[in-house]
């Protein structure tokens, strides 16, 4: 637990890559599994995470990312895109993944799937798309510790405008909608910030036992 606080420590939002270093494919594919293994409300996944390496998609990206240049600099730009609805369709290749995967009748699952599809049904579109949104923070929250593990930077950005990313890869057509964009790579030496001392709040601001 001592290395993961260390690496919790290390990390930071990179501000200025190095765009001479890449990532390995042996780290790029470590940190793909830990997205993979990511827990998700029902184990659903309602998302695509795109792994954008085209220089000139990425240069088209970046004037929608408000000019940031770790669109650009970064080895690899990684795009979270949620489903922006939910249809039975989507609860039913689950259930016959899990089927698959733990070897038993997708009849068995048909209570848990009538379950989810009751629950999930009942929400309203903007409701879904907002649901599968929030699944995303999860994958990204695997990415981050990953890729410290790995001494990997990682920048998480709000900071673009979604249309214009779904307009430039086409999301729309997809049914997607891009909610984070993930930057990963390896700091430079130039950027100052690596050396600020992390702010956070205390424990006794932050935590409130009951």
């Amino acid at each position: 637990m001592s290395t993961f606080l260390d690496n919790q420590n290390w990390r930071y939002a990179t501000k200025k890559f190095d765009s001479t270093k890449k990532i390995s494919t042996e780290d790029l594919n470590t940190l793909k599994e830990a997205i993979r293994l990511s827990s998700s409300s029902y184990g659903l996944q309602l998302y695509k995470v795109f792994i954008i390496e085209n220089p000139e998609l990425r240069a088209k990206i970046q004037p929608a990312a408000w000019g940031q240049s770790q669109i650009v600099d970064a080895s690899h730009l990684i795009v979270f895109a949620n489903k922006t609805t939910v249809t039975d369709t989507d609860i039913d290749s689950y259930l016959k993944n899990v089927a698959e995967t733990r070897n038993i009748p997708e009849t068995a699952l048909t209570g848990y799937g009538d379950f989810m599809k009751g629950g999930i049904g009942a929400k309203s579109d903007d409701e879904k798309s907002i649901w599968t949104s929030k699944q995303t923070y999860l994958a990204l929250g695997n990415l981050l510790n990953a890729a410290a593990e790995l001494k990997i930077d990682v920048t998480p950005m709000e900071g673009f405008v979604p249309a214009q990313v779904n307009e430039i890869l086409g999301f729309n057509e997809l049914g997607l909608n891009a909610s984070l964009i993930a930057p990963i790579g390896f700091r430079s030496e130039e950027d100052a910030t690596q050396h600020h001392k992390k702010v956070r709040k205390s424990n006794e601001e932050l935590f409130i036992t009951l």
